[in-house]
């Protein structure tokens, strides 16, 4: 489970009573942001009281959240679904404030949203950001900066695990070398020290930090060794973060597979390829070859374990853009990769929303198991 930012405590109950106690809702996703030492030893006090009770909820629903907090005179009760700060039902003493339960659920039964990501190829994708003023996606250089300022921070020491630390290391006793992959595998894993508690921002990708660091950081490794414009990589930055939420939109939102691991670092591989000049064809041998490598890993929530995961998935990325542009790409039909690049991500997106829900179900109830004991 992830170290809440400000407490050596792990796990919902503590996430929970700290927002309960000094959160602020006007920073939205970053609601525990600006909690005082007080207020986390007063949110500590009351986790090891017990106040709490929090359990899974039986849903087909991907992003779910269902409070109910009760005080001496007043009941609240708060539904959040389908994005992680999207409230849908609010009541107060059983007076509803707000009620969009019933009207997400008749837009699901008469209309489908056009999602304009299915219409598209990945090739036709990365023609409209090659063709996309420069000045309009500027705004993603950003990222590499914010991205890099916690990595370099996790660099110096270690936090953690300190899987980034700990490569920096070996890199320089000579363990291992000082090239793109071991690169890649560095700095998106010292960024991971978010994941151990560490109140530094990132610039996210489909609304998640770790994928917005898996989908930038190896890109950043490939410019420190090979410069490049700054036109050149807000293009990269842009197809990264696009593939990303082109596999996402198959895969969902939350799944039992590693977003980071099938669609962060593929967007990653895919701006990396492109980045060296390689064809449409390789960079879709790119994606092929991330999609037959890294399909099986798991999502086990997020946690410091994390950046051994990110680590991985950078050096996959790295890996399977270097033989792609040599044009080494997995064929067609072998294993989940199809007739094409975009049967393949629908392959992927069958095995994580329908061949997985048995591994998700069985990795909440772990993961419930030990929250219960923390």
């Amino acid at each position: 489970m992830r170290r809440v930012p400000g407490t050596d405590k792990l796990g919902l109950n503590i996430a929970a009573l700290m927002g309960l106690i000094g959160g602020n809702s006007g920073y939205g996703l970053r609601v525990l942001e600006v909690l005082d030492e007080e207020q986390v030893k007063l949110a500590e006090y009351y986790m090891d009281k017990n106040i709490l009770k929090i359990s899974p909820v039986d849903t087909e629903k991907k992003v779910y959240i269902e409070v109910i907090l009760k005080g001496h005179t007043n009941i609240v009760k708060v539904i959040i679904r389908e994005k992680h700060d999207k409230f849908v039902y609010i009541s107060k003493n059983n007076e509803v404030l707000l009620n969009e339960e019933a009207v997400i659920q008749e837009a699901c039964l008469t209309t489908e949203e056009e999602n304009l990501l299915e219409k598209m190829s990945i090739k036709e994708l990365i023609q409209e950001v090659e063709n996309i003023e420069s000045e309009d996606i500027k705004f993603l250089i950003d990222g590499i900066a914010m991205n890099k300022k916690i990595a370099d921070y996790a660099l110096e020491k270690k936090i953690g695990i300190g899987v980034g630390y700990g490569i920096k290391q070996s890199i320089e006793d000579g363990l291992l070398g000082d090239d793109l992959i071991n690169s890649a595998m560095m700095l998106t894993a010292a960024a991971d020290a978010r994941m151990s508690g560490i109140k530094m921002p990132v610039m996210s990708s489909n609304g998640s930090g770790n994928h917005g660091i898996t989908a930038i950081l190896p890109i950043v490794a490939y410019n420190n060794k090979f410069p490049q414009s700054e036109e050149k990589l807000a293009k990269a930055l842009a197809i990264s973060h696009l593939i990303t939420a082109y596999i996402k939109n198959y895969t969902g939102r939350l799944s039992a597979v590693c977003g980071c691991g099938v669609a962060a670092s593929t967007g990653a591989s895919a701006a990396i390829t492109w980045l060296m000049g390689g064809s449409y064809k390789q960079i879709e041998g790119s994606i092929e070859n991330m999609i037959a490598n890294l399909s099986g890993m798991i999502c086990d929530g997020a946690k410091s374990g994390c950046a051994l995961k990110l680590a991985s998935s950078a050096s996959a990325a790295v890996q399977s853009s270097i033989i792609a542009k040599y044009n080494c790409i997995v064929p067609p039909l072998n294993g989940i990769v199809g007739n094409n690049v975009e049967e393949s991500i629908r392959n992927l997106g069958k095995v994580s929303s329908q061949g997985m829900i048995i591994t998700d179900e069985t990795i909440i109830n772990i993961m419930d198991d030990m929250n219960k004991v923390i």
